[in-house]
């Protein structure tokens, strides 16, 4: 083996080989932070039959990550509000690089590469400022930070491209934090969360929600392939919520999810992680605080069913519906029927990022 890599690196020098691709991290269709038995934290490579192809060491908890469109690296973001991200090499787990928030911000353990991957954006806190900012980030000159920009809001939390372009879609969650008062929320009662979408560094159009709702914290996001972006909520307020999930097309009004007042309160006010279904048919979303995962019909945004699935957090597509990651350990397809595989030596964090 040490020969062959040897041999390997050599034609890459001379640049007489291909580059490495997924494929040769063994062709993971998700990615994850987990907590091991022993404590320990690592970035996990899932493949689609729910086996774990590799677990890499993380200095500290995890939050989610940003994988690379074509080559085998992934970006492993420290849990909000965390200063630091890994550039991983998946193939060998080495850090390639260790990305530090710029003086005055912090992470808030999401980003996204651009089409070409030649740029990572990456959601920051200017928070003597209070305000939103987009890290911006050259992969090409070895993850060196060049810019930033603003983020249309307060507190982004989520960040996605739209697909087919580099038009970013951005959730400000509305509420403003501060290291010196840790994750303490400071402006609930000014809270004001949208959807930005932003093209060429800058904000082009703004969703909003209705007043009565402006606690309803935007946090997480899934695009669907015509553009359609499913949002999942976590509520602010003290009382019963509003829905907690909806959807938004450019140039249209948000469409929040319809719910009974039941099943809302199953949720306890919390979306963990949101997702389309292979098909784009359904919309699923998370809650680990209610152990609850809800789906949706995502033509009228009626509940179809819910089902009780203890600290259920991670949601993503999967051939025959949608992958949900449990804080249990658990690793289960949703489909017609629930599919789980148990792996207790586990601790899924928040989110499944799925590659491709």
């Amino acid at each position: 083996m040490a020969n062959r890599r040897q041999f390997l690196t050599g034609l890459l020098a001379t640049g007489l080989a291909p580059l490495p691709t997924w494929a040769d991290a063994g062709s993971p269709a998700y990615l994850s932070a987990a907590a091991r038995a022993d404590g320990a934290y690592v970035l996990c490579g899932i493949d689609a039959a729910r086996a774990i192809l590799f677990q890499i060491p993380l200095p500290a908890r995890g939050h989610a990550a940003a994988a690379h469109p074509t080559r085998p690296q992934a970006v492993a973001f420290a849990r909000r509000p965390g200063t630091f991200a890994l550039v991983i090499d998946c193939t060998s787990g080495q850090t390639l690089h260790t990305l530090t928030a710029a003086s005055g911000r912090h992470f808030y353990g999401h980003g996204v590469f651009s089409a070409d991957g030649s740029v990572l954006y990456t959601t920051e806190n200017d928070y003597e400022a209070g305000e939103g900012r987009i890290g911006v980030w050259d992969v090409t000159a070895g993850y060196t930070r060049v810019a930033e920009f603003s983020s249309g809001g307060i507190g982004p939390h989520d960040i996605k491209r739209l697909p087919g372009s580099d038009v970013l879609v951005v959730a400000n969650g509305g509420i403003d934090t501060h290291p010196d008062s840790g994750r303490t929320k400071l402006n609930i009662a000014t809270m004001a969360p949208n959807l930005s979408y932003i093209a060429e560094d800058r904000v082009v159009e703004t969703a909003t929600l209705a007043p009565d709702q402006h606690k309803n914290s935007i946090r997480h996001l899934a695009v669907a392939r015509d553009g359609t972006v499913a949002f999942g909520m976590q509520w602010q307020g003290d009382t019963l919520s509003p829905p907690l999930a909806g959807l938004h097309q450019r140039a249209n009004a948000v469409q929040l999810l319809k719910v009974p007042a039941n099943n809302l309160r199953q949720m306890q006010s919390y979306v963990g992680s949101i997702a389309f279904s292979a098909d784009e048919a359904q919309v699923i979303a998370t809650s680990p605080r209610g152990g609850m995962v809800q789906r949706y019909d995502a033509r009228t945004g009626a509940l179809q069913d819910s089902f009780a699935i203890t600290d259920a957090s991670g949601a993503a597509p999967a051939p025959d519906g949608v992958m949900i990651s449990t804080g249990t350990g658990m690793l289960m397809t949703l489909g017609d029927d629930a599919v789980s595989v148990q792996t207790p030596a586990l601790q899924w964090d928040n989110h499944l990022v799925a590659l491709g």
